[in-house]
Order: structure tokens, then sequence, then C-alpha cells
């Protein structure tokens, strides 16, 4: 995520800011210039770009609960911005722990649609593709008599639902350590999700499976009973030799949907450092010296990223130890798994 300015007064503003420190503005982003703009009141809940005054501007319906920043033209007939719009069902917003879910839920999901539209990658949602559009489920758990019964996070034909408990700090420490998982978040959950999503329109709906199947396996294979040896057994004995997790070994489904995940992960995290000036050149160890001067979201190669992002995740992971937090990225960045970002790489590359 890059670093953006106010465009009233020049002072360094960040992608969740809601109004500019120095000059007092009310913020919100633009999506179609994926840029955060300083903003004056024209009456009517509409509002005018500073730096284009004849740019007239809503916020998002969602809005009202401080849900959403993102802004669309005055005379758009939608209500929503081109985020929320994908959303079906939402968390109970007649109770506090309601609301702050889904402004936690709603971050996130502004994160992986940040990426998104930086690759101008396809993203119907249900009035364009009935049948497989994008579109959000934030599900709350079921109680039957004394007993929760969790809602499941997951994906099916263009549907992603996402646990809204799982925005509870608590729950989802629980649920990551049960499962014995390196790293647990949110906006983990939205990219591996839309990772299906994306599987969906640039491989399957496009016919390229033999590229695909080339890198990743043959995805033909029992997806059900896959999964179940997996939850059975567990992954195989040298997973991490070809894998970025080990659900990612389970099935080509989801090591494309893991490494999907990881390659937003790395990208979006490398365009904050350059964004930053961050370099890491350690006294002594010249080999994990690095500098990210070039745009990650237009990587010439994989290669390319990963020489970037180990010695950068490194130094994250230390100073993480160092104030007594776990690693930020505890993953290990195999050669065939720079093989399968490589494949991404392309794939979203040539998707816009």
């Amino acid at each position: 995520m890059r670093l953006f300015t106010c465009d009233h007064c020049g002072q360094p503003v960040h992608f969740d800011n809601r109004q500019c420190v120095r000059c007092g503005h009310q913020l919100g982003f633009v999506p179609d210039r994926l840029a955060i703009h300083a903003l004056e009141a024209d009456g009517d809940s509409n509002w005018h770009l500073v730096s284009e005054p004849a740019r007239h501007v809503r916020f998002c319906a969602n809005a009202g609960l401080d849900i959403c920043d993102w802004l669309i033209d005055a005379d758009d007939p939608q209500p929503y911005c081109v985020a929320c719009r994908h959303n079906r069902l939402v968390p109970n917003t007649d109770m506090e722990q309601g609301i702050d879910r889904w402004r936690r839920i709603g971050q996130a999901q502004r994160h992986l649609f940040y990426s998104l539209l930086r690759w101008n990658l396809p993203l119907p949602d249900r009035t364009e593709d009935p049948q497989g559009g994008l579109v959000f489920d934030f599900l709350e758990d079921e109680v039957q008599g004394d007993t929760v019964v969790p809602a499941m996070t997951g994906h099916e034909e263009g549907l992603i639902a996402i646990r809204a408990a799982e925005a509870d700090d608590v729950t989802r420490e629980q649920a990551r350590t049960s499962m014995n998982e390196p790293y647990r978040t949110l906006l983990g959950h939205f990219r591996h999700e839309t990772g299906h999503f994306i599987w969906n329109k640039l491989v399957r709906d496009r016919g390229q499976f033999d590229t695909f199947r080339a890198v990743f396996g043959d995805e033909r294979a029992d997806y059900g009973l896959a999964l179940q040896v997996h939850y059975d057994n567990g992954p195989p004995a040298n997973w991490q030799e070809s894998f970025i997790s080990a659900y990612a070994s389970s099935h080509p489904w989801e090591d494309f949907a893991e490494c999907f995940a990881h390659y937003v992960h790395i990208v979006d995290t490398l365009e904050t450092a350059r964004s930053f000036g961050l370099a890491i050149d350690p006294h002594s160890y010249h080999d994990m010296a690095t500098e990210v001067d070039f745009n990650p979201y237009k990587a010439e190669s994989a290669d390319q990223l990963v020489k970037a992002w180990i010695p950068l995740s490194v130094a994250i992971n230390s100073i993480q130890r160092s104030m007594g937090q776990p690693d930020s990225y505890p993953f290990i960045l195999s050669p065939p798994v720079v093989v399968k970002l490589d494949y991404i790489r392309e794939l979203v590359g040539g998707a816009g």
C-alpha cells in the first residue's frame, strides 16, 4: 500500500485516514484514480475534489456507520462504492459488536480491492454475472442450545463467505492455534478466497488449463476427497519443498489460492516499503541488502520480487521478535513456489 498525500496541503496521509491532521480537510478515496483526495462540501451530502472542483462526489452509503470512506460520482445511481456493492450479507448493525466487526471487515476488504483495481482484474458483481459474479456474505455464527456453531469461510462460484467472528482477535487466534496455522488474518482470508474467484475467471473461464496444470498439477483430482485426506493425514512430509503452506499441498485449487494470496501479500508490502523508502543493508551481510527501486505491481519477474522480499521479510520478522511478537511472514519461498508466483504474476499482469 503506497503512502498518499493530501492534495490541499501536502501532508502525508494513509490509506485509512478520514481527515487530514494538518489542514483538517475531509478525505476520501477515489477508486478510479486509486488515490485519496481532499474534499470540500457542496451540501446535500455531496462533495467536490479540492484539486478538481468540477468533480462532484459522494461517499459510499456505508460511510454513515464509518464503515467505508470510498467515493462515487454524485450522479451514480449506485449507493455503494465499487467494493461495497459486492456485499450481500453484512454483520448485524443493531449491535455495536456487529458494527465493530463490519468496520474491521470493511477495512480488510478495501485493502483487497485496492490490489484488484491496481491490476484491473475482472470484478463482475451478481448484477453483471448472476451465476459467477463476485459477492460476499459475512456470516454470523449459529447458536444451537448451549453450542456455538462457527460459520464457515469459503468460496463457491464467486460467492465468498467470511466468518464475521474472525474480526474478533480472540476468536481468530483461537481458530489459528486450533488449526496449527502460522498466520491467520481477515485480509489473508479475503485474498485467499478471492484467489478461487480469480482462478475461475482467468483460468477456467478462459480455458487456460494446460499452463495451469504444468505448474500446479491437475485440478480434476477429486477435491472433496483431497481435503478429507489432508484433514485426516496432514500434509506430506516434505511439503515445504514445493508448497507455500501445508494447506496448499491439499489440492491444486488450494495451492493456487494460497499462492495468489501470498503474491498479493508480497507485492502490497513491497509497495509499502517503497513508499517509505525502506532499504536493508546490514553491515557484513551484503547478500541481505535490498532496496525496492521498482514498482512491485509491475514486477518483471517473481525473482525480482523475491530478491527484494526475502531480506525485507527477514528484517521485519527480526523486528517483530525484538518486540516479543510472532513473525509477520513465517513462510519459506522455495524454488517451486517462486515458479508458481511467477505464473500468477503473468496471469494477473495480462488480465487487465
